[in-house]
Parts: structure tokens; C-alpha cells; sequence
């Protein structure tokens, strides 16, 4: 899946680790990540830690999505700065799922806090493989 997260790895995110329900990713803050008080925009600070959420809730093999997520805000991002997202499963319950994810700072402190809920895909909701999604009309067009 990751291979495949041209929108992640295009703003130099790295996958550490994945497995059983957990994940790792990184990425060092850089210059167009700032907003206007010269601090990380808090998007990309989401991104992070939805990547890691999406790598931890698919480790178990079935392509699961986001069905929603929060994040707190605890302290300022600057450019340079190398933060690290790790995901952990709170519980699955049916298709559905709640993780929670850490984001720190290089110094160890903790930036944000964020909780996705995920839900696992039916068969005839997954996309087809290549990623390519079509769609037709009430008509079948």
C-alpha cells in the first residue's frame, strides 16, 4: 500500500516499520510545510500521522480506509524538524477499528496526539487492483 502513496512518499515520508496492527513513519519538516507564523501547517502534521494510522490498520492484510480521524495539537513544528508518527490498534471490533497515534519530535517531545477510526472494505467496495476506481452511472454507463 505504501508503495503506492504517491501523495506520502511525495513529501519525503518514510515507512520504519509495520506489523500487527502498528506503524512507524517519519518525515523531516521542511520550508513550504510552514504556514504564516513560521510553524508547520497542522495538514501536514495530520498527514503524518494519517499515514501512519493507514499503515497500521492495513497490516493485517485487508484494505481498510479512513472513517474519520482527530488530532490534538500539543506543540510547534519548525522546518528542520524530523518528526516520527507511531500508530498503535486500540481495538477492531466487526470491519471497524480505533488507533491511536504519537507524534514527536526529534527531541523526543510530543507534538501531537491523533485518533482514526478505520473500517475494513466489503469485497465489492475495494477498488480494483492498479488503484484505478471506476464508476458508472444508475444505467451501468
Amino acid at each position: 500500500m505504501f508503495d503506492a502513496d504517491l501523495a506520502s512518499r511525495g513529501l519525503g515520508i518514510e515507512l520504519v516499520e509495520a506489523a500487527d496492527g502498528a506503524a512507524v513513519a517519519r518525515m523531516r519538516v521542511t520550508d513550504v510545510m510552514l504556514n504564516g507564523h513560521a510553524i508547520a501547517h497542522g495538514g501536514f502534521v495530520f498527514l503524518l500521522a494519517d499515514t501512519a494510522f493507514a499503515l497500521a490498520c492495513n497490516s493485517w492484510g485487508p484494505a481498510t480506509v479512513a472513517a474519520g480521524g482527530d488530532i490534538t495539537f500539543v506543540r510547534p513544528v519548525r522546518a528542520g524538524d524530523l518528526l516520527t508518527a507511531r500508530a498503535t490498534e486500540r481495538t477492531r471490533y466487526g470491519r471497524s477499528g480505533i488507533y491511536d497515534v504519537t507524534v514527536t519530535r526529534d527531541d523526543g517531545e510530543v507534538v501531537a496526539e491523533f485518533r482514526g477510526r478505520s473500517r475494513t472494505l466489503a469485497r465489492a467496495d475495494r477498488p480494483p487492483a492498479g488503484g484505478d476506481v471506476t464508476t458508472t452511472d444508475a444505467t451501468g454507463r
